[in-house]
């Protein structure tokens, strides 16, 4: 491990060199194993943050305060400590160039990880599929990634929409509480139009958000989910 940024009060970037990687998809995750002295194991999944096209592997871990694993991540790795891991795993929440369509991408707290590697595979491939982002966090100190997606944003590069659930700026123009259906329809583009969306946060988060697209009309087929722990927004 090369590198820890502090990215928010409860993430952390972890920068890896892996000599032997062989490369990834945006979208994929690894397996994180961890050994107690006494040989106690815990494993947990972490999407990877990195674009393929990047020269280091980078993972983005929030601190559950219950966790067996993102304590340690988060609060006691050190550079120069090593990681075991296994993968990159998963094909089916991937996105690549063949697929032409209009990208949405929605993400709950966390759920932002894969989408970073998405969107910077997109710019270093210089694709030119219109996407959209919406991106709830519970304030805008909570936004993972903030400076980089706000250049995207500025550049019209993407179109980022946030949505902030407890605390916002005293000006603030955007969204305040939770996505809700409305929200929804007023960003994604018509299900006619066939978007492919994408939806990565916490359980009840992912199933809220799939529910109200279907009940828009959007084919179940071209929405693909990824959900994780109990924890939310």
């Amino acid at each position: 491990m090369v590198e820890l940024i502090a990215e928010t009060r409860r993430t952390v970037s972890i920068v890896l060199k892996q000599p032997a990687w062989a490369g990834h998809l945006p979208g994929q995750h690894v397996d994180v194993r961890l050994t107690a002295p006494g040989g106690y194991q815990a494993q947990r999944s972490y999407s990877i943050a990195s674009a393929p096209e990047d020269a280091y592997l980078m993972l983005t871990v929030e601190r559950l305060d219950d966790g067996e694993v993102s304590p340690y991540l988060a609060g006691e790795l050190r550079v120069g400590d090593q990681l075991e891991l296994r993968g990159p795993i998963g094909g089916y929440f991937v996105w690549n160039a063949a697929l032409t369509g209009p990208v949405f991408l929605i993400a709950g707290g966390s759920g932002i990880v894969p989408f970073r590697s998405m969107l910077r595979h997109r710019a270093a491939i210089r694709s030119v599929v219109p996407v959209r982002l919406l991106y709830s966090s519970r304030s805008l100190d909570d936004v993972i990634y903030r400076d980089e997606l706000m250049h995207l944003a500025a550049y019209d590069e993407v179109d980022v929409r946030l949505a902030l659930t407890r605390e916002w700026p005293q000006r603030w123009a955007g969204h305040r509480g939770r996505i809700d259906h409305q929200l929804l329809d007023q960003i994604s583009w018509p299900a006619k139009d066939k978007p492919l969306i994408f939806v990565c946060g916490p359980t009840s988060f992912v199933e809220s958000i799939a529910d109200a697209l279907v009940q828009s009309e959007h084919s179940p087929a071209l929405i693909r989910t990824e959900r994780f722990g109990p924890t939310g927004n």
